[in-house]
């Protein structure tokens, strides 16, 4: 007995300790977004701030307009993560309850897109873009986040939980396809469904690479890019940057917060087919 109370407690140990390790980046960004320039360049450095100071983020307002690349941000992540869903949710009820010619081979072509990395198709993506003139426009920043197959496979995994019988119980009650989906099918996967759509947010939120190549106006600029703005090249000034990095990082650390729950539930029963 004393051997298992142990053992929970080397383990509960080891798990403070690797999330300590995890989130020191965060943390120490954090602290350095509170000191001064001197104490950020100071020999040996300070892991605490010796003085609270928010005078980085007066900086990082008035430098870069940031709620604006806030809002931007906002706009492409909420508008990705809705078509995400919702083409998601489509696909994998047609995969998960009908049969039709071919179903197979769709299915695993969708699959295999997973395995694609991203950076091979950026070029022919910006071409593409480039042509059909949608450069600095919100739809180019979106057009390649609004289908993920991998919400597809989580929502097909968690619909095939579902019996067959119940849909054709449902059939000889009157309740046709559309209303199947949206009456019993949606309401009863709202966990799977959060996790798929804060997923998603956090995941267009924190991109980078594409937001940069697509948008040349500082209005149409994403947070992620704003950031790179607040980094002064002749001067190494770090305490704006991480003030902007914290706040870019407050809404998606509200959004776990809020729905940690719902997440780990829609992981749970999106992972397990009976």
């Amino acid at each position: 007995m004393k051997a298992k109370k142990l053992w929970d407690v080397f383990v509960q140990l080891f798990c403070i300790g690797l999330a300590l390790v995890i989130l020191f980046p965060i943390l120490y960004a954090l602290s350095v977004s509170l000191m001064d320039q001197r104490a950020v360049l100071a020999k040996p450095p300070n892991l605490l701030p010796p003085k609270v100071t928010f005078e980085n983020y007066r900086i990082a307002f008035t430098r870069t307009t940031l709620w604006r690349y806030m809002l931007n941000s906002f706009i492409v992540a909420l508008l990705c993560s809705m078509s995400r869903m919702v083409i998601a949710t489509m696909a994998a009820f047609a995969f998960s309850f009908f049969e039709f010619k071919g179903k197979r081979l769709l299915f695993a072509l969708t699959l295999s897109t997973i395995m694609v990395p991203p950076d091979v198709l950026i070029v022919s993506n910006f071409t593409t873009i480039s042509r059909l003139g949608l450069i600095n426009t919100y739809l180019g920043v979106c057009s390649i986040f609004l289908v993920s197959a991998t919400n597809i496979f989580l929502l097909r995994q968690h619909f095939l939980s579902f019996a067959k019988s119940l849909k054709e119980a449902a059939y000889v009650d009157g309740c046709r396809n559309i209303r199947f989906f949206t009456a019993i099918l949606l309401p009863t996967s709202k966990p799977i469904l959060t996790t798929v759509f804060l997923s998603s947010f956090v995941s267009v939120w924190n991109q980078y690479v594409w937001p940069m190549l697509v948008t040349n106006k500082n209005e149409l600029r994403t947070i992620q890019v704003g950031i790179t703005m607040l980094k002064d090249r002749e001067s190494s000034i770090f305490g704006p940057v991480m003030a902007g990095v914290i706040m870019a990082l407050i809404p998606t650390v509200l959004l776990f917060l809020v729905f940690q729950r719902r997440i780990v539930a829609g992981m749970m029963t999106g992972a397990v087919k009976e």
